[in-house]
């Protein structure tokens, strides 16, 4: 009798066991770990941007991303942190979102290669991860960007149009300055450039310019002049607009007279006001609000463990293929200022027009 009862709790105890485990691991794969998450009761979810040098970050993408996180989810909280362009800080912001609960991330890498191990580290505590505008490596859960090639062929574009203005493009030579190498757009905004200019420009100098940086655009550029000689620049292409105004301060500084064409991306709002000055040919405008609201609304589903069912596009990073959301954008000059930035919300025409530059609004039509 007692050799049955103790196999009767041998086996008792071995069925316990493996339901735990089988159980842990069942919590594990949904996503949520053993906690039930719901937008009744709502949760926090993680929100980490790169910088703050870009203006777009603070003004627009953090903003947009709370109001869309509050309208999927009203009682859910953000834990927001911007890592001042620095990989070591985001992934120590990783661990401090995770050590205060957070049940899903949103993030805009610094470094998408090196946050691969945090992004890993979430997963295994539950925590599925968003990757917001550039893609990072690791278990992603979802993506939400733009079409970055294209914008790259978009801003190769536009500047193959402003420097045949004056004739032959290969007439003189251009500046090529791309962006960040750490930033994984940065690659596909210069494939699509290269795309178009390749074979019908002369590149004098090409950089990859190291954290987007303006002031290193600013040097680039003035070395490049002294290379290349003031009357050969024919024009600059600049991946963003921050390194569009160091380098338009690199010619100044060098007398290249007139300006010649330089372009830019982010629609920033000194760049398009260097736009209606005649400074800067152009910019490239994202409309970062269905963005956001995709990234929103990802992250809520995926807290939840829910399929997402705002598209049918898939992106994969070389680990997972996830659902994305992939939105246009527009190249944007003087003549389209108006129909752009202006009539989407994006920059209010008493932000644009100051005195300095009520003049070149009213001839472009800003009103």
């Amino acid at each position: 009798m007692r050799t049955y009862v103790r196999r009767g709790l041998a086996v008792a105890a071995v069925a316990l066991t493996l339901c735990a485990s089988a159980c842990g691991k069942a919590n594990q794969a949904s996503g949520n770990g053993s906690d039930s998450v719901s937008v009744n009761d709502g949760f926090k979810v993680g929100v980490l941007l790169p910088e703050s040098k870009t203006a777009r970050y603070e003004k627009f993408d953090r903003p947009y991303l709370e109001a869309d996180i509050a309208k999927a989810c009203p009682k859910c909280t953000v834990e927001y942190r911007n890592a001042n362009q620095n990989a070591n800080t985001q992934r120590q912001q990783v661990d401090s979102v995770l050590a205060a609960g957070v049940k899903v991330i949103i993030l805009d890498s610094v470094n998408y290669k090196s946050i691969q191990s945090s992004v890993k580290k979430a997963k295994e505590q539950g925590v599925p991860v968003i990757a917001y505008d550039r893609l990072a490596t690791g278990p992603i859960a979802g993506y939400s960007s733009f079409d970055n090639e294209k914008i790259g062929e978009l801003q190769g574009k536009a500047f193959l149009t402003a420097i045949s203005k004056g004739g032959d493009p290969k007439r003189g030579k251009v500046i090529l300055v791309n962006g960040s190498p750490d930033d994984p757009n940065a690659p596909d905004f210069k494939k699509g450039m290269h795309k178009v200019l390749d074979g019908k420009v002369n590149v004098g100098a090409e950089y990859d310019t190291t954290d987007w940086s303006p002031d290193g655009a600013r040097q680039e550029v003035g070395g490049a002049i002294s290379k290349i000689g003031a009357k050969n620049v024919l024009g600059v292409y600049a991946a963003n607009d921050g390194m569009a105004g160091g380098a338009i301060a690199a010619l100044k500084s060098a007398n290249v007279t007139p300006l010649p064409p330089v372009t830019g991306q982010d629609s920033e709002l000194a760049g398009i006001q260097r736009i209606l000055k005649g400074e800067q040919y152009a910019t490239i405008y994202k409309s970062i609000k269905p963005q956001a609201q995709a990234a929103a609304e990802m992250a809520v589903a995926a807290a939840q463990d829910k399929k997402w069912t705002g598209g049918s596009a898939t992106v994969n990073n070389g680990t997972v293929t996830v659902p994305a959301k992939i939105v246009s954008a527009q190249t944007v000059t003087k003549e389209n200022i108006q129909s752009t930035v202006v009539d989407d919300g994006y920059w209010k025409v008493s932000e644009i027009c100051t005195p300095t530059y009520a003049a070149a609004c009213t001839a472009a039509g800003v009103k």
